[in-house]
C-alpha cells in the first residue's frame, strides 16, 4: 500500500482491551489492482467483541481503521490496472480497515451498488452472510424452521426463510426481539428462557417432529446444545453464530440417532462472500428484503468504542450499530 504523506484521515487505533482513539493518520493509496473508497459508514460486527476484550492473542496497538469490515462508500481512487470500476462508484467492500474515513483494497473485492439503493446503508458483508446462511441451509415451502437468536442476523434469516415458504420459529431471549421477529414474518415467537420447556413448546407446535431446518445464530454453548435437540430426525442443523471464544462440546449421541446433517455456514473463500453481497444487493434493491428498520443505532467515528459497548450489551432496542465517520 502506498501512502500520499502530505494527505491524512482519521481512523480508530485500538489501544488495549476496551481502549481506542481516533486519530489523524497518512490516507492510504491503492496499489495495482486497488481501488480507495471514502467510506460512508462501516456496520459494528460482534465479532469485534472478542478482540475488543483484548484476549491473550491479540496484539497492540491495532492498524488504523482495523478490525472494520462491513465497510460501504464511494470509490475516490483507482490503483494502476483497474478497469471494473470507476470514481464516483458507489460499494460495498470486504476491506478490512473500514473503521475510517477511507480504506482501500482489491477492486475485486468490491461491489457495486445501484442507483436505487443511493442514500441507503449497505453493510454488505453480513447482508451477504445472511444470504450464503439462507443458500447453506437449502430451506423448501412447507418447511418448519426454528431460529434461534434474533439479532440483526436471525431478523434477517427469518425474513429470507418465510419468503422460501418456510414456518419459522424465532427464539430468542429478549421480548424486543420476538417483536423484530414477528414483524420479520415469524409465524411463531418463543422467549429463551428455559431449555425444556421450549423443547416441549417446539414440539407441541410440530406434531412432535420438531423442525427440518434448525439456525443457531447466537454462537454460544447452550443455544448450540439447543439446536440440537429441536431438529427433526435426518433434520439439517445450520450453525451461524460465529463460536469464537473456544471449543464447543456437542451432544453426538444425540447427532447420530437423528442423522442430522450439520452445516456450518461461514464462508472464507472471498469469492463465496462476494456472491453473498451480490444476491443481497439484488434482494435489497427489489423490495424482497429491507434491512433499514434493523439499524437501530447509529454512531460517529469518535464514539466508536460506545458502539461496541452496545454491541457487547445490546441495551433495549439494540440490534445493529452503524458507525458514520
Amino acid at each position: 500500500m502506498h501512502i500520499a504523506p502530505a494527505l491524512t484521515m482519521h481512523a480508530a487505533i485500538l489501544t488495549g482491551p476496551g481502549a481506542l482513539h481516533v486519530a489523524p493518520v497518512p490516507r492510504p493509496e491503492p496499489g495495482p489492482g486497488e481501488i480507495r473508497v471514502r467510506l460512508e459508514g462501516c456496520g459494528v460486527c460482534a465479532s469485534n467483541l472478542t478482540p475488543w476484550a483484548g484476549p491473550e492473542w491479540m496484539r497492540f496497538p491495532t492498524e488504523p481503521g482495523g478490525l472494520g469490515h462491513e465497510g460501504w462508500g464511494v470509490v475516490d481512487a483507482l490503483g494502476p490496472g483497474v478497469t471494473s470500476l470507476a470514481p464516483g462508484d458507489r460499494v460495498a467492500t470486504l476491506f478490512g480497515r473500514s473503521y475510517a474515513d477511507y480504506d482501500t483494497g482489491p477492486a475485486d473485492q468490491a461491489v457495486r451498488l445501484p442507483e436505487s439503493l443511493a442514500g441507503q446503508p449497505f453493510p454488505g458483508e453480513p447482508l451477504g452472510c445472511a444470504m450464503n446462511i439462507l443458500r447453506r441451509a437449502e430451506i423448501k415451502p412447507g418447511q418448519t424452521v426454528a431460529i434461534i437468536g434474533i439479532g440483526f442476523l436471525g431478523a434477517l434469516l427469518t425474513r429470507l426463510a418465510t419468503d422460501a415458504g418456510a414456518r419459522v420459529i424465532a427464539i430468542s431471549r429478549r421480548a424486543f426481539s420476538l417483536e423484530v421477529a414477528h414483524r420479520m414474518g415469524a409465524a411463531e415467537t418463543i422467549a429463551m428462557e428455559d431449555h425444556h420447556a421450549i423443547i416441549d413448546q417446539v414440539r407441541a407446535l410440530t406434531g412432535g417432529e420438531f423442525c427440518e431446518r434448525v439456525i443457531e445464530a447466537v454462537g454460544k454453548q447452550w443455544p448450540l446444545d439447543l439446536a440440537g435437540e429441536l431438529t427433526r430426525v435426518r433434520g439439517r442443523l445450520v450453525i451461524a453464530g460465529y463460536h469464537q471464544d473456544g471449543p464447543r462440546q456437542v451432544n453426538m449421541q444425540l447427532w447420530n440417532w437423528r442423522g442430522l446433517d450439520v452445516v456450518n455456514a461461514h464462508e472464507r473463500d472471498p469469492a463465496e462472500y462476494l456472491r453473498g453481497m451480490r444476491e443481497a444487493v439484488d434482494a435489497v434493491a427489489s423490495g424482497r428484503l429491507d434491512p433499514s428498520p434493523l439499524y437501530t443505532h447509529r454512531f460517529p467515528l469518535a464514539q466508536l468504542g460506545a458502539a461496541l459497548d452496545a454491541t457487547r450489551d445490546r441495551p433495549e432496542g439494540f440490534l445493529k450499530a452503524l458507525v458514520i465517520p
